[in-house]
């Protein structure tokens, strides 16, 4: 496990121009059908079972009923793309993912009446694939991983005049990007007017990452909003995909080879997104990575409380902020991180569940009962 302090964190650039976008994103989000702010728990008996004040968590599960946070950011991509294209004809939509986001691309494209071509590794569990082919997505297996996926979909945007809705950037591609991580901001704004800053309920945000976009999103809101009142933010990655933590003391993106893949699939990418690093690397309190162990204990732990604290269902990625804090309150090696954090039994928490059982099967191994219908 790693971790990378940072000291005298300072605001990110481009946050007012993220936050234009975020109003127009949260406008759109608010007029659709199917939007309902989605819900948030106090845990406190793990919150004292950990060792900190309180613990929140807000579940990204239920959104849209597609089961993880990203239809917030498809959605608002492929809807401002029609919006700032006017008499064009809606063309096919493509992208490449770990699951999450081709889903909820290809649910946004079905919205509007497109075809969408999805990406995906080809070890990619076979729930995950079905739930995008649900959508209506053809479906395209990349014999490598995620970063491989991303290229192709890329060449194939290129020669075929497809309209790529990529949730990490690049030199040249950074638009789209930004309006993705602009819906993000809607799960934050949620919560508003709390429990967020620091004098109103939170201390300590968990984010976690793969190529980093929404947790640079969450990011430049927390700096947007609260400023020096911010409460203290850590990105979170598995051990064995650790592009950004890698990434952040040179400011450029380093292509690692993914050797083995992490359980945490959401999160398992070798090349950080270029305005996601350069949002992060300065403007955070620490990076660290955990391992596969500690997503797997966060399942678990979510889906047995103890006490009175609910039972939640989140998959491998959508459990890997809670994992964090599982790691950060048990590793000797993060005795200089929670320092750094001040992180003890008065901390406030916030983390994200930000998927459910994507895949059903690996969530009743790991639990040892069948995930809900």
């Amino acid at each position: 496990m790693e971790s990378l302090l940072v000291d005298a964190p300072m605001p990110p650039p481009g946050m007012a121009e993220v936050a234009a976008l975020a109003a127009d994103a949260l406008a759109f989000h608010r007029s659709l059908a199917s939007y309902r702010p989605t819900p948030l728990h106090a845990l406190p008996e793990l919150a004292a079972h950990l060792g900190v004040g309180t613990l929140q968590l807000k579940d990204e599960s239920p959104r849209f009923g597609l089961n993880a946070f990203k239809g917030l950011g498809a959605s608002f991509a492929v809807a401002h793309w029609i919006a700032t294209h006017p008499g064009t004809a809606i063309p096919t939509f493509t992208t490449a993912t770990d699951g999450n986001h081709g889903r909820a691309v290809a649910w946004s494209a079905r919205r509007a009446g497109a075809r969408a071509v999805v990406f995906i590794p080809a070890h990619a569990s076979s729930p995950r694939i079905d739930a995008i082919r649900r959508e209506g997505a053809e479906v395209v297996l990349v014999k490598d991983g995620y970063d491989a996926a991303v290229r192709m979909a890329h060449e194939a945007a290129s020669a075929r005049g497809w309209v790529l809705i990529q949730d990490t950037a690049w030199a040249g591609y950074e638009a789209i990007p930004n309006w993705i991580a602009a819906g993000y901001w809607t799960s934050a704004r949620e919560l508003e007017p709390d429990p967020h800053g620091a004098d109103s309920g939170v201390d300590l945000v968990l984010l976690h990452a793969g190529v980093g976009t929404w947790a640079a999103a969450m990011t430049s809101y927390y700096w947007h909003r609260y400023g020096a009142a911010r409460p203290r933010l850590v990105v979170v990655e598995p051990v064995d995909a650790p592009c950004l933590i890698r990434a952040a003391p040179g400011g450029v993106p380093i292509g690692l080879e993914i050797t083995r893949h992490t359980v945490m699939a959401g999160l398992d990418c070798g090349l950080a997104s270029t305005t996601a690093l350069a949002t992060l690397r300065r403007s955070v309190d620490a990076f660290i990575t955990i391992e596969d162990r500690w997503a797997l204990e966060a399942m678990r732990c979510l889906a047995s409380p103890a006490g009175e604290d609910p039972v939640l269902v989140a998959g491998e990625s959508g459990a890997a902020s809670v994992g964090a804090l599982l790691a950060l309150t048990n590793e000797s090696a993060f005795d200089a991180v929670r320092a750094h954090l001040g992180l003890d039994a008065t901390t406030r928490v916030l983390a994200w569940l930000t998927e459910g059982a994507t895949d059903p099967g690996h969530w009743a191994e790991v639990v040892g009962r069948p995930a809900p219908a």
